[in-house]
């Protein structure tokens, strides 16, 4: 009976100290964070958002989409989520002030949407007449299949830079009346491959792994044809509806339930949904959004962590310069100090 009184204070000692160290001090720490701004006051970040946004949240929780999505962009040193360009910065406390509750979220069966609403293309950005691929959206890298298709088009350049002799035309030597031009032997330009290889098959190739680039993302849904531009609001409804319709391999299921199908009377809705093939509605019908739908879509668009904080260094486009202003290679292969 003598030692159940000091037993007692072991165990409710244990727990008083677990419980400051992991709440109370975190929470003096940074539980009263005020929004940044600047010296005249003008640029605040973050900012309350409005009763659309806020319900959306309670949308998006209700719908499960938090356990499969995550809106935390971790460290470069912990991961590679700054590399797949799921953000320019690390996530900070200061983002999550005005949101009640916070979704972290701690799976990531798809990418991570804290910057979703940054990748929105610009007003003036529309898709293009022909139904082609509508310019990539900001902070957003390129498609895969654009890319490939772009360096398949254009001429492989030497190693210089510069277009090879082979294939520059004003290199190639005239011929002369009466002789026989010189055959220049030029290799055929390989097609670009959607997928880099992995640097074991790169290696049984006979190939050198390519050149990691921080540019280089995730494979992005390609813009299809037929479909708004990318990461837009209607974009946004379109994947909610038919996820399939935009990635084949998408395990991301159809919320057509926030939607309705109702008949068209004098004229289209501005906010049917473009959607093509089997997806379709019947004639004299379209597919609108419901108010929840909006709100999420809402909620989605207002989701930017890319305003710079004083307190975490932003990997800007110095991190990932591009070619023409990389520093110029030193002798040995090493790039210049």
């Amino acid at each position: 009976m003598k030692g159940l009184a000091p037993l007692f204070l072991g165990i409710f000692g244990t727990f008083a100290f677990s419980w400051v160290g992991l709440t109370l001090i975190p929470n003096w720490q940074i539980g009263h964070l005020n929004p940044q701004s600047d010296e005249e006051g003008t640029d605040i970040y973050p900012m309350p958002q409005s009763g659309m946004v806020t319900r959306g949240a309670r949308v998006y929780a209700a719908n499960g989409c938090i356990y499969c999505h995550s809106q935390q962009v971790r460290a470069a040193y912990s991961a590679d989520d700054i590399e797949r360009k799921w953000g320019d910065r690390r996530s900070a406390p200061r983002d999550y002030i005005f949101d009640r509750p916070v979704l972290l979220g701690k799976a990531r069966m798809g990418q991570d949407i804290a910057n979703i609403g940054a990748r929105a293309p610009k007003e003036e950005e529309s898709p293009s007449p022909t139904g082609g691929a509508s310019p990539a959206p900001q902070g957003a890298a390129a498609s895969p299949g654009v890319v490939a298709s772009a360096k398949a088009a254009s001429p492989p350049p030497s190693v210089g830079g510069s277009p090879s002799p082979a294939s520059s035309p004003a290199a190639a030597p005239a011929a002369s009346p009466g002789s026989t031009a010189p055959k220049v032997p030029r290799s055929p330009a390989p097609a670009a491959p959607l997928v880099s290889p992995s640097p074991a098959k790169a290696a049984v190739a006979g190939a050198s792994p390519p050149a990691s680039s921080p540019a280089a993302g995730p494979p992005w849904p390609e813009q299809t044809a037929g479909l708004p531009p990318m990461y837009s609001a209607a974009w946004h409804h379109v994947h909610l509806y038919s996820p399939r319709s935009i990635n084949l391999d998408s395990n991301m299921p159809s919320y057509r339930f926030l939607y309705e199908t109702r008949r068209i009377t004098d004229a289209r809705s501005s906010d049917a949904l473009q959607l093509t093939g089997s997806d379709a509605p019947p004639v004299g019908w379209e597919i609108v959004p419901t108010y929840d739908a909006k709100c999420l879509v809402a909620y989605m668009m207002a989701l930017n962590q890319s305003h710079p904080l004083k307190e975490v260094r932003s990997a800007g486009p110095s991190a990932a310069a591009s070619p023409a202003a990389s520093p110029s290679p030193a002798p040995g292969g090493q790039p210049a100090k």
